[in-house]
C-alpha cells in the first residue's frame, strides 16, 4: 500500500506520513460490530497500567478467527478499514446469506471467492485448511495454536508465517519473530500475506495522534527527582543511570533479561528467535 506524505502547512503536518487507503470503506455491518470500552483504570482512582489509556472511542469489529464454516463458498463484498488493528479486513458473504469479517491478505480483492475446509484447498489468498494439508514453503497467516481455538499467531499488518517442515503429526512453522515452532498438524491457518505491510513506515506527526491510539506520554527514569520514585532517579538529570545496566521501576533488568516462565512448552520450540 502506498504512503501519503503531507505538506508542512502546520507543525503537526510536518514530517507526517500515513497510509493511502484506496478502496477501503468505513461502512460497517451492524450485526458484526459491538461497542468497545477501554481496558484500563476501572474507576479505582489509580493507574492500572502505566503509559496506557483507552484512546479514541471506536467500535470493535467481530473477526472470524476460527473460520469454522466449512465447504461453503464465500464472496468478498468489500474491503474495510478497522481501527482496532493494522491490517484491513474483508467482509465476506457466504452462499447461505451469512456475513463475516476476516483478515485480508494483500492479494484478496472485491469479487474473489474464499473457502475454509478440513480438506485440502487451492492456495488462493484467504482460503483456510489444516496445516498438515498445506505444502511446505507456503506463506500463511492467522495460525491456530490449539485446534478449534481460532487463529492466534501471524495476525499483524504485513505479517506471515512459513511452513518449513512436517514431522509426523506436527508441522514446523517459522513465525514473524524468526522463531520456529512445532504445531499440531490439525490446527488451521489461512493462505497469504496480510496487507498494510507499510504500516511500519508511517510517521504520526504529533504526540496527540499517539494519545488517540491509547499511548500516553512517558517520563524517563533519570528525570525522577528521587531514587524512591525510580531506580534511575536522584542526583542530576544529566548524570545517567548510575548503575551497570538500566532497570525497570521495580528493579528488573531492562536489556536482554529473559522473562519467559512457561518452560513446559519449550519442547515445541525448534529454534529460538
Amino acid at each position: 500500500m502506498a504512503l501519503k506524505r503531507y505538506k508542512p502547512t502546520t507543525p503537526g503536518q510536518r514530517g507526517k506520513i500515513s497510509l493511502r487507503r484506496k478502496n477501503q470503506k468505513l461502512a460497517r455491518v451492524k450485526s458484526l460490530v459491538v461497542g468497545s470500552r477501554g481496558s484500563t483504570a476501572r474507576s479505582r482512582g489509580r493507574v492500572s497500567m502505566r503509559h496506557r489509556s483507552a484512546g479514541a472511542k471506536k467500535a470493535y469489529r467481530k473477526i472470524d478467527f476460527k473460520r469454522d464454516k466449512y465447504d461453503i463458498l464465500a464472496k468478498v463484498e468489500q474491503i474495510e478499514y478497522d481501527p482496532n488493528r493494522g491490517s484491513s479486513i474483508a467482509l465476506i458473504l457466504y452462499a447461505d446469506g451469512e456475513r463475516r469479517y476476516i483478515l485480508r491478505p494483500k492479494e484478496l480483492k472485491v469479487g474473489d471467492t474464499v473457502v475454509s475446509s478440513k480438506q485440502a484447498v487451492d492456495q488462493n489468498p484467504g482460503n483456510s485448511c489444516p496445516l498438515n494439508l498445506m505444502p511446505v514453503g507456503s506463506y500463511i497467516n492467522c495460525v491456530e495454536l490449539h485446534v478449534g481455538k481460532g487463529g492466534e499467531m501471524a495476525r499483524g499488518a504485513g505479517n506471515f508465517a512459513t511452513i518449513t517442515a512436517k514431522e509426523g503429526k506436527y508441522v514446523n512453522i517459522k513465525l514473524p519473530s524468526g522463531e520456529v515452532k512445532k504445531i499440531f498438524g490439525n490446527c488451521s491457518g489461512s493462505f497469504g500475506v496480510l496487507d498494510n505491510e507499510d504500516v511500519k513506515n508511517i510517521s504520526l506527526g504529533k504526540a496527540g495522534i499517539k494519545k488517540y491510539l491509547g499511548r500516553r506520554s512517558k517520563v524517563r527514569g533519570v528525570a525522577y527527582g528521587s531514587p524512591r520514585s525510580h531506580p534511575h532517579g536522584g542526583s542530576y538529570k544529566t548524570s545517567g543511570v548510575g548503575r551497570a545496566s538500566p532497570v525497570s521501576p521495580w528493579g528488573q533488568p531492562a536489556k536482554g533479561f529473559k522473562t519467559r516462565k512457561r518452560t513446559h512448552t519449550d519442547k515445541f520450540i525448534v529454534e529460538r528467535k
